[in-house]
């Protein structure tokens, strides 16, 4: 089996942290393709952390549901994902939960203390705290025990012993700084940085790739470039549709600012206006909708997922939820941008699509599967209804036909806990 660095950008051939290169398998065919991961179990040994953590931030990082607890060692993600690309992605997982960060080698255990994750590393000692806001930590930390003064993830031990154990067979008296180690003097001090640059999620490469394209062309036409200023923001707001002005309705508008529609409201306009030139809203790609965002300045504005929740969907939206989640994922950032995305999806099914209001349930279902809207959140907002973004009464029917996710969500956890008393 071919073997590489754990650290990809050390080339050295004595540096003694190996890993099996991954393997995948592409299955079936149209929308039930999905990609199996033959050898994760080995490779999750070697970097002393449950395959589980693997799978799923394959999962965040591709916007693709991955199984987490298969019963048959099948280590699924859907879609189809090649092996290189995965491997890349791999080289993300590693900088931000296995190098420890202060001499990049792989030797730490993790520990869960007072909600947080820390690398606790054997090889210098030195204990580092793990981005709280990586989808995968908000995993860790829902799916791990802690006991009063912080508990070890045990899988994650037992697996860093066998893999200390073979390292020591395989590395015949060696050193343990070798040349190249990450902590010898020719350790490539910018290791963080070169596996960081492979993290990034498939959707924000596109966006990087397509603005590099924009950045080489030199745009000479004036008509190109969209104006911004109150005066012209007023002007075309004439034209937007009156269905669309009364539907986009956001909390706190007066804070904006403007009289007449917001950035938020040309947003709406554009990308529905967009839906209807190209047949469809599905045909409007993702990029797309970030880059108009980005244009108007509101890319990383809470309201602005509100608008996405009425706007990037048609009547098939349970369907649709997969491929747009790596869109919502870069673009929901918080607590409160989760909050305005349902307070949108609470409105699209509850005034702009009434039929619609039966599949709330499958809906909330796909944004808690998909990890666009964390548990927490979703049981907050089924706890109470609210006229924020809808009527009362309108507020009241959309959390009744939730019940059944809702209650869904409640039994899940009850039977976890039992399962993990067991």
């Amino acid at each position: 089996m071919a073997t590489v660095n754990i650290r990809r950008d050390v080339s050295d051939p004595f540096y003694r942290y190996k890993m099996e290169r991954l393997q995948s398998k592409i299955e079936g065919k149209g929308n039930g393709i999905k990609t199996v991961v033959v050898n994760l179990n080995s490779v999750a040994q070697s970097l002393s952390r449950p395959p589980s953590y693997v799978i799923k931030y394959f999962g965040f990082e591709l916007g693709a549901q991955a199984n987490a607890k298969p019963t048959d060692d099948r280590w699924i993600i859907n879609g189809a994902h090649d092996a290189a690309k995965l491997q890349d992605y791999l080289d993300g997982f590693i900088s931000k939960f296995v190098l420890c960060k202060k001499c990049k080698n792989p030797e730490t255990d993790v520990i869960i203390k007072d909600d947080k994750i820390i690398l606790d590393c054997k090889a210098c000692g030195q204990r580092s705290d793990v981005d709280p806001r990586l989808k995968l930590s908000t995993f860790i930390l829902r799916n791990t025990a802690t006991g009063k003064g912080g508990k070890k993830d045990k899988a994650a031990k037992k697996a860093r012993r066998e893999q200390k154990k073979k390292n020591d067979d395989t590395a015949n008296g060696e050193e343990n700084g070798s040349p190249g180690d990450s902590n010898s003097d020719n350790g490539d001090e910018n290791g963080d940085e070169a596996l960081a640059a492979n993290s990034d999620d498939e959707l924000t490469r596109r966006i990087q790739s397509e603005a590099k394209g924009i950045e080489a062309d030199e745009i000479e036409d004036d008509d190109w470039a969209v104006d911004v200023s109150e005066e012209a923001v007023k002007a075309r707001a004439k034209d937007l549709p009156d269905d669309l002005k009364r539907s986009l309705v956001l909390e706190d508008a007066e804070e904006d600012g403007a009289d007449g529609p917001s950035a938020y409201d040309e947003l709406g306009s554009w990308i529905l206006n967009a839906a209807t030139e190209k047949g469809g809203i599905t045909k409007v790609d993702d990029v797309e909708i970030y880059m108009k965002a980005k244009e108007y300045g509101i890319e990383s504005k809470h309201k602005t997922v509100a608008v996405l929740a009425q706007t990037i969907f048609d009547e098939k939206i349970v369907k649709q939820i997969a491929s747009r989640a790596g869109l919502l994922k870069k673009m929901i950032a918080s607590e409160r941008h989760e909050k305005s995305f349902l307070g949108g999806t609470e409105r699209f099914v509850g005034k702009d699509r009434p039929e619609l209001l039966n599949q709330i349930s499958p809906i909330l279902l796909g944004y808690y599967e998909n990890d666009i809207v964390s548990e927490e959140t979703l049981k907050a907002w089924g706890s109470k209804a609210s006229k924020k973004y809808v009527d009362i009464s309108t507020s009241k029917k959309v959390r009744k036909a939730a019940e059944p996710f809702l209650q869904w969500l409640e039994n899940a956890e009850s039977e976890e806990e039992e399962s993990d008393d067991e």
